[in-house]
């Protein structure tokens, strides 16, 4: 007598079987363009682990190699890449660029207050970074196509093939799951077969910098669970300490340049703020984002460091730069978010951008004491050797100068209003003739 678990269980089967030989049959049937020598942007998740089982089967080619870019993820990560690597037969090459990601974009990012509608901006920016050294690489190699394993719903899609395009012009352009129409059950199932199963916290995995980690990008949706479990920094806030932590970050030119009282390089900074920030439950991002083909997803980010940074480097552009500085700076910081959003950082105008936002930079220097809290960021202290908020002239409770000096200023810019209150009158005055 068979029992009702192993009824289930041989449905089950035959149900993955199923699915299973309709995506064989999707592969089966796709054309695609064959490359003899690709280079394959390798990070070693599930699209990337895909890519190159797929290089060999149906792109036929004769030589893959896999390129991993270090912009840091960390150690534990790259050593992941590496083993899923090694049972895949291949040995990746591996660029360090974590310190050109830092000194080169970071620092940008942080002077551009990089922010696309509540998105610190992160991946966007790495995955032009990568897409450059592995077309770089290519060129170098002789190679003769790229390989990538963006969606055709996401966003890095048009990222990647900006920068293989301008750094490879004409390189042709492989991106197996866009030109398969896999889904993310379908990819899972089809490395089950290959015998290489790539398993994930949750659909759709993690993408991680040092400056923002994107969690399960395009897989979340309204009535998604969010366990504890799939934070990395996070500590929730309701189980963060009860007592508030205390830090002081010093800025120079625009940049934090030491952490209570110790100078540091950036990256450092960025690293520790992650950990203590995390800790007192700072850097959750859950938001609707308008992607690149102006369709909404829910994301869901994990950013310490980043919210912590970015919040006390604009309080310090308020405290340093003019009115008129601030007021321009806030419409090209967000133009500079949307060109690197949308996969433009070597956009000549997002050149042209970077060179004011730099000019500005070089009086935004200071100090602040904050507490982290539960969540919370509060500026408790702040001073700047180079600011404009001079409390001895503002104050109302100094005579720094004589108050009656401002009724004629009053009187010139209240003069406009009383031309429009004329205008407006005689308008009425008009309006109520042509009805008698």
């Amino acid at each position: 007598m068979v029992s009702s678990s192993q009824t289930n269980m041989t449905q089950t089967t035959t149900i993955i079987d199923n699915a299973l030989d309709l995506v064989v049959k999707k592969i089966t049937e796709v054309e695609v363009p064959q490359g003899k020598h690709i280079a394959l942007a390798y990070s070693g998740g599930l699209d990337s682990t895909l890519c190159v089982k797929l290089s060999h089967l149906k792109y036929h080619a004769r030589k893959l190699t896999a390129i991993t870019v270090d912009v840091g993820q960390g150690e534990d990560e790259i050593q992941q890449s590496t083993e899923r690597a090694a049972k895949l037969g291949i040995t990746p090459l591996l660029i360090d660029a974590k310190q050109e990601f830092t000194e080169q974009w970071l620092s940008k990012a942080i002077q551009a207050n990089s922010d696309y509608n509540g998105y610190p901006v992160s991946t966007s920016m790495t995955r032009q970074l990568i897409a450059a050294h592995v077309a770089q690489k290519a060129l170098e190699l002789g190679c003769d196509a790229l390989m990538e394993g963006s969606t055709g719903k996401g966003n890095d899609q048009y990222r990647m093939h900006n920068v293989f395009s301008l750094f490879a012009p004409g390189m042709p352009i492989f991106v197996p799951v866009r030109d398969f129409d896999l889904t993310r059950g379908e990819e899972q199932l089809l490395m089950e077969h290959y015998g290489v199963a790539v398993e994930e916290v949750i659909t759709g995995g993690d993408d991680k910098t040092m400056w923002c980690r994107s969690i399960a990008s395009g897989g979340i949706d309204l009535t998604t669970e969010l366990p504890d479990s799939i934070w990395m920094w996070l500590t929730p806030p309701a189980k963060a300490p009860d007592k508030p932590t205390t830090q002081t970050l010093s800025w120079q030119n625009g940049l934090p340049a030491a952490l209570n009282g110790k100078q540091l390089p950036l990256d450092q900074i960025i690293e520790q703020l992650n950990v203590i920030g995390g800790a007192n439950g700072i850097g959750k991002i859950d938001l609707f984002e308008d992607g690149i083909m102006g369709m909404k997803s829910r994301e869901l980010y994990e950013a310490p460091a980043a919210t912590i940074l970015l919040k006390l480097h604009r309080d310090l552009e308020q405290f340093c730069l003019t009115k008129e500085e601030i007021q321009l700076k806030r419409q090209l910081d967000a133009q500079w978010a949307k060109l690197v959003y949308h996969g433009e950082w070597f956009h000549p105008l997002k050149d042209a951008i970077d060179a004011f936002i730099a000019t500005t930079q070089k009086v935004v220097n200071g100090e602040y004491t904050v507490e982290l809290y539960k969540g919370n960021i509060d500026i408790r202290a702040r001073s700047s050797s180079s600011g404009l908020f001079f409390p001895d002239i503002r104050s109302i409770k100094s005579a720094s100068f004589n108050q009656k000096e401002c009724a004629p200023a009053a009187h010139l810019r209240g003069l406009p209003f009383e031309l429009i209150a004329r205008r407006n009158k005689m308008t009425t005055a008009g309006f109520e003739g042509e009805k008698s």
